[in-house]
């Protein structure tokens, strides 16, 4: 039998208290479920010269309204312009709901070293496109 080079019933992890620790991550790991599903359901509106677009918290694109009369459908500039008011608008309710998020999961977000897609990615010292693994 081997001998605890610790001590008879000493935690090798000193005063740290693992249960607890594990407690504290279960919590947060609801609450951030609980916030991920609110965002879901939050509906975010973007709008751009008469295009509004309808997205999800999350960034689903979910709805997209053109204002009667603001475009010439047989007039190929008039839709080229229609595109990219529909993408202007679109960049505009993601910006939104990219703040909602930030609002709503920042702390989290923080304490978690950004690994919801916020933050900075891990960087690779060889700089060859790797992030490691």
């Amino acid at each position: 039998m081997t001998q605890n080079p610790f001590g008879e019933g000493a935690n090798p992890f000193g005063n740290l208290d693992l249960g607890a620790m594990l407690e504290q991550a279960q919590q947060m790991q609801a609450q951030l479920m609980s916030a991920q599903a609110e965002l879901a359901s939050t509906l975010i509106e973007g709008s751009a010269g008469g295009v509004t677009v309808q997205i999800s918290g999350t960034g689903d694109l979910t709805g997209v309204t053109v204002a009667p009369g603001s475009f010439d459908g047989t007039d190929a500039e008039s839709l080229a312009d229609l595109g990219d008011l529909v993408v202007a608008a679109f960049r505009d309710a993601k910006a939104k709901a990219d703040a909602a998020a930030s609002a709503a999961l920042g702390p989290m977000a923080d304490v978690l070293g950004g690994a919801l897609g916020g933050g900075d990615a891990p960087r690779n010292p060889l700089g060859n496109g790797s992030t490691g693994g």
